[in-house]
């Protein structure tokens, strides 16, 4: 009996890592077909077709010399309201195209700069910078206690909010 336990482990085994291989080939065959991308860690799941820059030093010179404000997304991995954000942000479709005008940044740690935490050090939080490298702080979202949050139901807000940003840099530069 103690043989037969041993023979049906081995097949559930071999079953379990077939169908992981499956998923993996079928995820690269997609990928080669994609355009060439970062890898998705950059992401970290808010739009992978997006190119997101690594650190804040690198989206401060890449926002002042391409002329493109600046988005940053502060979040955590454990945090419930973080992933709920996420999930429908990277689910927005005119979103995700919006967001293709910007230097995307997010993040998973507090930057040393204190004009990132106008209202304080909470996630998630959306910031706008633009390539003066001035910190808007006049595109807010809808809570007066923690003027940079969003909420899922707070998307469109958000993709207005994301519009604004870009609008009043034209009318500026």
């Amino acid at each position: 009996a103690m043989e037969k336990s041993y023979v049906s482990l081995l097949l559930l085994l071999v079953a379990v890592s077939c169908a992981l291989a499956k998923d993996a080939g079928k995820k690269d065959a997609k990928e080669t077909t994609a355009k060439p991308k970062l890898p998705q860690t950059l992401s970290r799941g808010w739009g992978d077709q997006l190119i997101w820059t690594q650190t804040y030093e690198e989206a401060l010179f890449r926002a002042k010399h391409s002329q493109k404000p600046l988005m940053i997304i502060h979040h955590l991995e454990e945090c419930p309201h973080s992933q709920a954000l996420k999930k429908v942000f990277a689910e927005h479709k005119d979103i995700q195209k919006l967001a293709e005008k910007f230097i995307l940044l997010n993040l998973v740690y507090e930057t040393t700069d204190k004009n990132l935490a106008p209202d304080g050090q909470y996630v998630p939080r959306v910031l706008f910078i633009d390539p003066s490298l001035t910190v808007r702080a006049d595109i807010t979202g809808r809570y007066s206690n923690r003027l940079y949050a969003y909420e899922p139901s707070d998307i469109s807000l958000l993709y207005s909010n994301m519009q604004k940003a870009l609008k009043l840099l034209k009318t500026e530069l």
